[in-house]
């Protein structure tokens, strides 16, 4: 199974939780957008899918804020039965009044059920994406949901560096195990 991690708008640095997954497990890669400063629903949905199609095996999608809104869309309109299913945390209302300008570009959010098993986590104090906003979207989308109090957007100034629970959820939702990379070792807690 190849694991394509989809970061959202600026991307996800050094120390971001996508990084560390990329650079621990085997399988990994990130879909790379042109430009991670315009966020460009068209183009980014089109380097999803070229990142998706340019894989031979089955795959599992991980997206985090505008990376998971990408997902969400490809999924709705264009999903290829190779990808297995797909994790989106936090992903960004882009619909909302108060979005930032630099994303809303990526306006609407799908409303129909995902035709791929997927797993939203969001938080109880994201600044992107309300607790009720979050909880519509999964029910919209078909996913199921974890709430996980006091994450904020699941970003590395809120904490989220090395974080072992995203890869036994991975695990979980992909039916794999996730094969650390010789020399590396496993994520701490």
């Amino acid at each position: 199974m190849h694991y394509l991690t989809v970061p959202g708008y600026t991307g996800s640095g050094p120390d971001h939780w996508q990084t560390h997954l990329e650079n621990t497990f085997e399988g990994f890669s990130r879909v790379v957008q042109e430009d991670w400063e315009d966020v460009d629903r068209g183009r980014w949905v089109d380097t999803l899918d070229a990142a998706v199609r340019g894989t031979d095996d089955e795959v599992f999608l991980i997206g985090h804020s505008c990376g998971s809104v990408t997902l969400a869309q490809w999924a709705a309109t264009r999903w290829d039965s190779r990808v297995v299913g797909g994790l989106l945390v936090a992903p960004a209302d882009v619909d909302a009044a108060g979005a930032l300008a630099a994303i809303r570009s990526q306006a609407p959010l799908p409303t129909v059920a995902l035709p791929l098993k997927t797993h939203l986590v969001v938080s109880d104090n994201d600044p992107h994406l309300s607790l009720e906003r979050g909880l519509a979207l999964a029910e919209a989308w078909g996913s199921s949901v974890e709430v996980i109090s006091g994450g904020g957007h699941f970003a590395t100034l809120d904490g989220f560096g090395p974080w072992s629970h995203v890869a036994g959820l991975i695990e979980r939702l992909s039916g794999n195990a996730l094969e650390t990379t010789p020399g590396r070792v496993p994520l701490a807690q």
